[in-house]
C-alpha cells in the first residue's frame, strides 16, 4: 500500500520551501516539529518570528521594484494592522523592519503607548486610525495627537467623527477619509457599512476640513473585503477610487497619500500560487494611468498588511488521541483539542490551512475526518481547500500520530479569546516563541502555558 509521503509527493509535488521531511519526520523553518513535541507537549501553538521580516521586505521590495519599473513618482509605506496579532513579541519583530501602525480601537493606543515607552516607536511613526470609533478611542487619538504624534491620522469612517477632534485637539491634525467600497454582486449588502460614500466625500472636505485650520487632509482610504485579487471587480474598485483620488486632490494641495488597505493572501494549501509581484505592477500601472489622463501627482502608497505580515508565522499541532469508525466508511481521528477555540476560523468562515501530518510518514494513509474535543457539532475539520477529502496516515498503536494546521498565525487567538474562558471550558493550549539569536541558532520558549483549572474558575468568579 502507498505511504503517506508518496500521497504527499504524488498530490502536491515538491513541499513549499518551509517544509522538510527527514526520517519520515516533518520540520518546519528547519524546526524539528517532533523534538518540539517531546519538549512541550500538545495541543501546541507556535509561532517562529523569523518568517515576518521575511514577508515585510518582500512586500517592499515588489512595490519598489514595480514603482522603479513605472517611474513612479511617490512613496511605498508598509504598515501593520494590530489586530492580526497584537502579541508584543510580535509587534517587537515588525517594528524593527522599520514599519508603521495601523489601529482598530482605543486599546490599540493604550497599546502604542507601551510600545512609545519601550522606544519601540517614536512620534514620527506613521499612526493610521482606522475604524468606527467610540468616545474613548476618539479621546485617546486626541491625547496623543495633543502629545505630539504628529503623524497619528484619523481616518474618518462618518461624517460626525470629525466634531469630537475639533473639540478636543489643540493645534493641527493630519485627517484621513475611509471611502465606502461597493461590495461583491453575491454580497448580503451593495456597499461597505464601513466609510463615507462617495457623493459625501467631496462636501465632508469642503464643508468640515477645508474651512478648519485645525486640520489638514493627508490620505484616501480603500480597502476591499476580499483583499487585493486579480479580478475585474477588485480593478474597477480600485480605478473608481483613484479617479476621487484626483478629483480631490485638485482642490486639496495637502492630500499625498492613499491607503490601499490590506489584502495580501497567504498560502492556504501546498499548491496555492498568487503572483505577488504582478499585482503590485498592476495596481501601480493603473495608478499611473489614471493620475496622467487627470494630470495628478501620483500619491504615496500605504498598505496594511496584516495576515499576509504574520500569518505563516503560526502553526497549531495536535495529538491524535484515537480514531472512531461511526458506520461503514466516515472514521474519525479525534485531536487534543477543539478547532472552534483554537482555530475559530474553520469553524466560522470555513477556512482552510494546510494540514500534513508531523510523523509516520512512512506509514500507509486513509481518508480520516477530524474532530474536537467539544460538544458542538461543528467542531471538525474533513475537506482540504482543493479536495474532497483529507488523508492521514493510518493509526498505529506502537507510534502516536501527531497533525499540524500551518500558516495560523493571524486573528486565532483574538477570535479564539486568548486567556479567557473556552466552549466546554477546554482550555486554551501552551503558546511557544521560536527566534533565532545573534548568531542564526533557533532559540525557543514557553510563552504561556496551558490553562488549568483555576485560570478558568477564577474567570467565572469561582
Amino acid at each position: 500500500m502507498e505511504k503517506y509521503k508518496d500521497f504527499i509527493e504524488q498530490t502536491y509535488g515538491l513541499l513549499n520551501e518551509e517544509f522538510t521531511v527527514k526520517n519520515d519526520e516533518l520540520s518546519l523553518y528547519d524546526v524539528p516539529l517532533m523534538q518540539l513535541i517531546e519538549k512541550y507537549g500538545t495541543p501546541l501553538k507556535l509561532s517562529y518570528l523569523p518568517s515576518i521580516p521575511q514577508k515585510i521586505n518582500y512586500a517592499k521590495q515588489i512595490f519598489n521594484d514595480a514603482m522603479q519599473k513605472y517611474n513612479y513618482q511617490g512613496e511605498y509605506i508598509y504598515c501593520y494592522c494590530t489586530k492580526s496579532s497584537h502579541f508584543e513579541f510580535v509587534l517587537d519583530e515588525i517594528l524593527k523592519q522599520n514599519v508603521h501602525i495601523e489601529t482598530s480601537s482605543a486599546f490599540d493606543i493604550a497599546l502604542l503607548r507601551k510600545l512609545y515607552q519601550k522606544n519601540k516607536i517614536t512620534k514620527d511613526t506613521i499612526i493610521i486610525a482606522n475604524g468606527f470609533k467610540r468616545d474613548l478611542y476618539k479621546q485617546y487619538l486626541s491625547e496623543l495627537i495633543n502629545d505630539g504624534f504628529h503623524n497619528c491620522i484619523p481616518v474618518l469612517d462618518n461624517l460626525d467623527e470629525i466634531n469630537e477632534y475639533d473639540k478636543q485637539i489643540k493645534n493641527t491634525c493630519k485627517i484621513g477619509i475611509r471611502i465606502a467600497t461597493e461590495e461583491e454582486p453575491l454580497f448580503n449588502f451593495y456597499t461597505s457599512r464601513l466609510g463615507v460614500r462617495y457623493d459625501d466625500v467631496m462636501n465632508l472636505y469642503t464643508q468640515k476640513i477645508a474651512p478648519n485650520p485645525k486640520f489638514e487632509l493627508k490620505l484616501l482610504h480603500f480597502f476591499v473585503n476580499q483583499g487585493i485579487s486579480d479580478r475585474a471587480y477588485y480593478w474597477n474598485e480600485l480605478s473608481r477610487f483613484i479617479h476621487k483620488y484626483c478629483e480631490l486632490k485638485a482642490i486639496c494641495p495637502s492630500l499625498d497619500s492613499i491607503d490601499i488597505g490590506g489584502g495580501f493572501p497567504i498560502k492556504k494549501t501546498l499548491d496555492d500560487k498568487y503572483d505577488y509581484k504582478h499585482i503590485a505592477e498592476v495596481i501601480i500601472e493603473i495608478i499611473v494611468r489614471i493620475c496622467e489622463q487627470n494630470n495628478t501627482p501620483t500619491p504615496n502608497i500605504l498598505t496594511e498588511f496584516g495576515t499576509f505580515t504574520v500569518g505563516e508565522s503560526g502553526a497549531v499541532i495536535y495529538k491524535i488521541l484515537n480514531n472512531k469508525l461511526q458506520n461503514d466508511k466516515e472514521e474519525w481521528y479525534m485531536i487534543d483539542g477543539s478547532f472552534i477555540t483554537n482555530l475559530p476560523d474553520t469553524w466560522a468562515m470555513n477556512q482552510k490551512y494546510i494540514l500534513l501530518a508531523i510523523n509516520n510518514w512512512d506509514k500507509p494513509y486513509t481518508n480520516a475526518n477530524l474532530g474536537g474535543l467539544t460538544c458542538d457539532s461543528m467542531d471538525y475539520y474533513n475537506f482540504d481547500r482543493h479536495q474532497a477529502q483529507i488523508y492521514l496516515p493510518k493509526i498505529r498503536e506502537e507510534k502516536p500520530l501527531y497533525v499540524g494546521f500551518f500558516h495560523t498565525g493571524a486573528y486565532q487567538e483574538a477570535i479564539g479569546g486568548f486567556g479567557g474562558i473556552q466552549h466546554c471550558l477546554i482550555p486554551s493550549p501552551k503558546h511557544i516563541v521560536i527566534n533565532k539569536d545573534e548568531n542564526g541558532k533557533l532559540t525557543d520558549y514557553l510563552f504561556s502555558p496551558e490553562q488549568d483549572e483555576k485560570d478558568v474558575l477564577d474567570i467565572l468568579g469561582y
